[in-house]
């Protein structure tokens, strides 16, 4: 049985984090589970937490006025959900909805933006894994952008 520190330690997003800082960061851990067709945020609410993805499949979406709801990504196992709970006004940018059950490690935003003020060395730990996170998404986005205006053409 893993327990969920060893969990968190062999995620890629913590992959080559320090002991002590995973040691905090599990502090602020929770497993949870999301059935199919729910939500599991939606754009504009207040952005608490963000998601390891262990096992299952998420859609990132984002709402256009004349095409509906836009799939911007998917999200699978391994892979990490949620960036705004880091940056004010710490507001989701984007819907994700459940694609298929899923099981995922949650983080207390409130909890890690704590620990980044106490710890600045944890803090710049933690943006730029972030970061990464939002350069993948701001690329997929930019891919659906040209893919929805092509239609126009």
């Amino acid at each position: 049985m893993h327990t969920l520190e060893l969990i968190l330690a062999e995620h890629a997003f913590f992959k080559g984090l320090e002991p002590r800082y995973m040691q905090l960061i599990t502090g602020c851990a929770s497993n949870v589970r999301f059935d199919a067709r729910t939500y599991i945020f939606r754009e504009g609410e207040a952005a608490e937490r963000f998601y390891l993805i262990r096992e299952g499949k998420v859609a990132l979406e984002t709402f256009a006025a004349e095409r509906g709801s836009i799939v911007i990504e998917t999200i699978e196992a391994g892979e990490v959900l949620g960036w705004s709970w880091l940056f004010p006004p710490y507001q989701w940018h984007f819907s994700a909805r459940v694609v298929e059950p899923t099981l995922a490690i949650a983080l207390d935003g409130v909890c890690l933006r704590n620990k980044c003020e106490e710890d600045h060395d944890l803090g710049y730990q933690l943006v730029k894994r972030v970061a990464q996170i939002m350069m993948q998404r701001l690329q997929a986005t930019r891919l659906q952008l040209l893919d929805v205006y092509s239609f126009r053409a």
